[in-house]
């Protein structure tokens, strides 16, 4: 999902060098709670979404909620305390419901691993603003991108063995990218944003090819660590599109000032 950094057109003035936080008229969870999470909470960065738009995140960092709220990678945002780091940071437990006038209030995610849509992401924006007194600014530039292509060969990619399965990318046997490459349901622009969290730069999907996919192909060792970027290039390869370096706009946020919440 494309979300755009900037909050609304109505409460945020679009100038790169100003901090910013959400305004009272943005879309806002109804009912949301806030609070460390417990010595039992052994989750690490889990978030789900449910019928009647409600969203639960299970021992999520604040630099893993502004990924999810804004969109972005990790690699997007700069700056801030080191209590929210993304996996050594303070966790928190989190449950928010939308109002019943809202367009979430009737949504209903085929799973709950299914990422927030856009109206829970600018509620989750609003929450970060008024919880975590969450005030950033925008930074944007060229810079180096990865171009994700179709091949001039043939597309080793299947038709989804079940279209309702989560959307996902990894290793043969799951997970990390080991033994090879594997994809189940998904699309090339969620492809595009999944190889980015492991090459650290933007992916731009300009493959031009639609609808969701089953791939696999065997390649490299069990711990292709040492040199992901060489993994991949030839993975993509493997079937049927090219991945190559280039320029673009690459758009981070900058973290201004962050405060733990209070438990409510």
């Amino acid at each position: 999902m494309a979300l755009s950094l900037v909050l609304t057109h109505s409460t945020v003035a679009s100038t790169q060098s100003s901090s910013q936080r959400a305004q009272p008229t943005m879309l806002e969870f109804e009912v949301a709670s806030v609070r460390p999470s417990g010595p039992d909470q052994i989750e690490l960065n889990g978030l789900y979404t449910y019928p009647g738009g409600e969203v639960r995140c299970n021992g999520c960092r604040l630099e893993y909620l502004i990924m999810r709220a804004f969109d972005v990678q990790e690699f997007q945002i700069s700056g801030g305390p080191a209590w929210m780091d993304l996996v050594s940071g303070a966790p928190f437990d989190i449950e928010a419901k939308p109002p019943e006038s809202s367009a979430s209030a009737r949504s209903n995610p085929a799973l709950p691993k299914s990422a927030p849509n856009e109206e829970q992401c600018q509620m989750l924006q609003a929450l970060l603003a008024e919880r975590f007194q969450l005030r950033f600014h925008r930074e944007k530039k060229k810079g180096p991108v990865y171009i994700l292509s179709r091949g001039t060969g043939e597309l080793k990619l299947l038709p989804p063995k079940d279209k309702k399965a989560f959307p996902w990318a990894g290793g043969i046997t799951g997970g990390w990218f080991g033994g090879g490459i594997r994809g189940e349901n998904i699309s090339m622009p969620q492809m595009a944003t999944r190889l980015s969290r492991f090459l650290k730069r933007p992916v731009l999907d300009q493959t031009g090819v639609r609808g969701s996919f089953d791939f696999e192909y065997p390649v490299g060792g069990d711990d292709n660590d040492d040199d992901i970027q060489a993994f991949l290039l030839t993975s993509m390869k493997g079937i049927g599109l090219v991945l190559k370096g280039g320029e673009g706009p690459v758009e981070t946020i900058a973290i201004d000032h962050a405060e733990k919440p209070s438990a409510n």
